[in-house]
């Protein structure tokens, strides 16, 4: 089958485009600008076109998937429905495979994807080699987001954005956390919580629901229609001390989906044994608190760290980590907002954090613009000056990229920690040391 991916760089559907590839099928994807996860697609043998225009869509294709920001009005997209060739989104590409599978479904607002890293490492190192699926890269699958297993199971990170989820059939589910996140897809928490509660209670009779107790949000999505076994965990069980002694990653939100993992593990009948092994190899994915060696010989006794967090709750997670892994050093935090909408709906959350950050400096730089999602006149209404004007503590500045990454270099000592954040364009930052 030929098929053709509109958005093929994107973390998620990437990694079912390896999927196709894997099952022999040719693919053919475009995106709007080259990255590292289109180059890993060229490498994996799919076809990639830089730039979406209706001619990349010829009649011989059978197939287009698309990123849930493609809509009517994307050239290809469009080309498509005129040729009447079937169309799907990622989550609706992902439906079939999970029917196919045992699926254990990592989902939450926050640390899914380390979750479900952590999860296919423990199902790996027990033999039972899972197909995986995550929004993000491992150096354990060679830099990819995807893995080939030959076995019933399939770890998947399930994301709620657009409702994604809904259309999975999973065995297992792992909610790590619930909050105000995607607010430019769900509007009002009150439909956070109610898509939760439509996503868990897909779960059979038989299968296993796993839900973060100390989460204060976890409560509102449970209802009397959930009939599965439910299993709560909590950072006040005794496993969290022994957990904390293994992990190579840093912070208690890495002790809490550790637990989230244990409690599948057992679940599988998988010894505690080989799940702490596991575990303890882990030394964390691509962008979330990432170490990054220096290729510069100037910065080598610099500790960068490269980090995805973009929500508030994320990103007073890994100020809190990076301080207690580096409790005397002078650290330093660059942050780029993600999302005009996102930092609109957040905005006071964002004040909150940066006042009370341990942080000696943090740069706050310019909002990233995410393509197809940034709509209205929000864009108008906040920005990265006016959230530093409102934070408003000395330790806190607005810089543009390129000027924070020039202060960065001429004002950083050795010895000192640079935490570069956000989900956009900032991770290249680190490529300039």
């Amino acid at each position: 089958m030929k098929i053709h991916i509109i958005g093929i760089g994107g973390i998620g559907v990437s990694a079912l485009a390896q999927y196709y590839l894997e099952k022999s099928h040719e693919v053919s994807g475009s995106d709007l600008a080259a990255s590292e996860v289109t180059d890993l697609m060229q490498k994996k043998g799919a076809k990639v076109i830089i730039g979406q225009k209706a001619e990349n869509i010829t009649d011989d294709i059978d197939m287009v998937v698309h990123t849930s920001a493609v809509k009517a009005g994307n050239a290809e997209y469009d080309k498509a429905k005129e040729l009447g060739i079937k169309t799907m989104t990622y989550a609706e590409g992902l439906t079939e495979l999970t029917k196919g599978h045992y699926t254990i479904a990592l989902s939450g607002a926050h640390g899914k994807s380390t979750t479900t890293a952590m999860t296919a490492l423990v199902l790996i190192e027990a033999g039972l080699d899972p197909t995986v699926i995550v929004g993000t890269k491992l150096k354990e699958f060679g830099g990819s987001n995807f893995r080939a297993g030959k076995s019933k199971y399939l770890v998947l990170e399930a994301c709620e954005y657009d409702s994604s989820f809904l259309n999975y059939s999973p065995k297992v589910i792992v909610v790590n956390n619930v909050d105000k996140e995607h607010l430019d897809y769900f509007k009002t928490f009150a439909n956070v919580l109610k898509t939760f509660k439509q996503f868990i209670v897909r779960l059979p009779d038989d299968g296993f629901l796993v839900l973060n107790r100390d989460d204060k949000n976890i409560s509102k999505i449970l209802s009397k229609n959930i009939k599965t076994r439910i299993f709560k965990y909590s950072l006040r069980q005794k496993e969290s001390a022994r957990l904390k002694k293994v992990l190579k990653v840093p912070g208690r939100h890495n002790v809490s989906n550790a637990l989230g993992v244990l409690a599948v593990a057992r679940y599988l009948g998988i010894k505690d044994q080989i799940t702490y092994k596991a575990l303890s190899k882990f030394t964390g994915t691509w962008r979330r608190f990432e170490i990054i060696q220096p290729k510069n010989e100037k910065y080598k006794n610099i500790k960068i760290i490269s980090d995805y967090g973009h929500h508030p709750n994320e990103v007073k997670a890994t100020l809190q980590a990076i301080r207690e892994k580096y409790p005397k050093k002078n650290i330093w935090c660059i942050f780029q907002p993600h999302q005009h909408q996102r930092t609109y709906y957040l905005f006071n959350d964002f004040i909150k954090l940066f006042r009370a950050a341990k942080i000696d400096k943090i740069i706050i730089t310019d909002i990233y613009d995410v393509a197809g999602r940034e709509v209205g006149q929000i864009n108008k209404q906040v920005s990265a000056e006016k959230l530093v004007k409102k934070i408003g503590k000395k330790n806190v500045a607005y810089l543009p990229l390129n000027e924070a990454e020039n202060h960065v270099k001429e004002n950083m000592q050795l010895g000192d920690v640079l935490l570069i954040m956000g989900a956009g364009s900032i991770y290249k930052l680190a490529d300039k040391f």
